[in-house]
């Protein structure tokens, strides 16, 4: 007579987020263009709606102000639970505001700030991961932001800083917990890397060492599959983990998510076809979403090396998958390729950029002073939202 084993022990707790109690401890990171509403969608049906799906990333500025874009942005699915926003802003007083609004006008029941942002347009005006540089400034935003949210929990996300000559992470941690976010998240990884490299979880362990045990401290960085988010938790002590480039084209991600922390380790390993029916529902929900099909298609285009990747596909059907403007040729496009296909072992690992760049660009002076509490220029908040 054989017998099931029984599933291991849960390495981790729930994760607490001010009330919020999250199960597993994962978080879907804000991705500029990628974790809209339709993503969102993909990724919590995949963990049957457990976890934490945060929106892209949603400007302060644009928020007070009412921006078309942005309002259409910050539209949850009625069955999303609870409701998570990530804010990016520079000037404290337009960042309560923002946070004030979210819990007046109950837009939301989580927010997240961005620190950790590396791309120019943002760091060269002062905000993202350049701003944590200046201590005094990050306390002002952090304070406003929590009092401006009333009971919703804050939180933030942040990099080890500007470069190995500027690293800002530990101080960042403190200052957070002081002023009263209800948890921090670290990508181990600084500016001047943007993707490129590996992520340093050695910094994440330092973090929970610094930072009171009631704060928890979330990991981000290389976490590819399931197994990678129980080793980070387990080398590094943090609370839970933050998943961002590892799920781009594998929602299913979060469902192997589930499954590890509640003691299976069995991995998804769709079919070609399995696949290619994720594909076609992606575009579809894109193009309910923005309220034109071939929006939405086009929309979809980003996703397909993703989501392909490791398939046998060919050189061409790729540009057309990658150019297709209606569900129907989307469709016919994907009938073309073998849909027995197994999981190719060649899927799994990094994806999304993996690049790295060097050199962040930062205002004039920026580094002059790291206790300046100037306020960048308002131009830092003048994009619309989503990157």
């Amino acid at each position: 007579m054989t017998t099931t084993p029984a599933p291991a022990a849960p390495v981790a707790a729930p994760l607490s987020i001010g009330p919020l109690q999250v199960w597993p401890p994962v978080v879907l990171a804000p991705m500029a263009g990628i974790t809209n509403a339709p993503f969102r969608t993909l990724c919590r049906e995949q963990s049957g709606g457990k976890g934490l799906f945060v929106s892209e990333m949603i400007t302060t500025r644009a928020l007070v102000e009412r921006n078309a874009k942005t309002m259409q942005l910050i539209k949850f699915d009625p069955t999303e639970q609870p409701r998570s926003i990530q804010l990016y802003g520079v000037d404290p007083a337009t960042v309560g505001k923002a946070a004030r609004m979210i819990a007046e006008e109950d837009l939301a029941d989580h927010i997240d700030l961005n620190f950790g942002c590396p791309v120019p347009k943002v760091t060269r005006k002062g905000g993202g991961s350049a701003l944590p540089y200046k201590r005094n400034l990050l306390r002002e935003l952090l304070r406003e932001a929590v009092a401006g949210a009333g009971g919703l929990p804050v939180t933030m996300k942040m990099r080890k800083g500007i470069d190995d000559d500027h690293l800002t992470y530990l101080d960042a941690g403190r200052i957070g917990a002081e002023e009263g976010v209800s948890a921090i998240a670290l990508h181990g990884r600084t500016a001047a890397q943007h993707y490129g490299g590996q992520a340093d979880w050695s910094a994440i362990a330092r973090l929970r060492e610094a930072v009171p045990s009631h704060v928890p401290v979330l990991g981000n960085g290389d976490i590819w599959s399931a197994p990678d988010a129980i080793r980070m938790i387990e080398e590094t002590g943090c609370d839970g983990v933050v998943v961002g480039r590892g799920c781009l084209g594998r929602p299913w991600l979060f469902k192997d998510l589930v499954a590890v922390f509640e003691g299976v380790t069995d991995p998804v390993r769709p079919s070609f076809a399995e696949v290619a029916a994720t594909m076609r529902r992606h575009a579809e929900l894109l193009g309910h979403w923005l309220n034109d099909e071939q929006r939405g298609v086009v929309d979809f285009r980003k996703h397909v090396a993703w989501y392909t990747k490791g398939f046998s596909v060919g050189g061409q059907l790729r540009v057309k998958l990658a150019t297709a403007s209606s569900l129907a040729e989307l469709a016919e496009l994907l009938a073309e390729v073998d849909q027995e296909q197994r999981w190719p072992d060649s899927a799994d690992g990094p994806r999304g950029r993996t690049s790295g760049n060097g050199r962040v660009v930062l205002p004039e002076g920026w580094l002059d002073d790291p206790y300046d509490c100037a306020i960048p220029s308002v131009e830092a908040e003048s994009d619309s939202s989503g990157g």
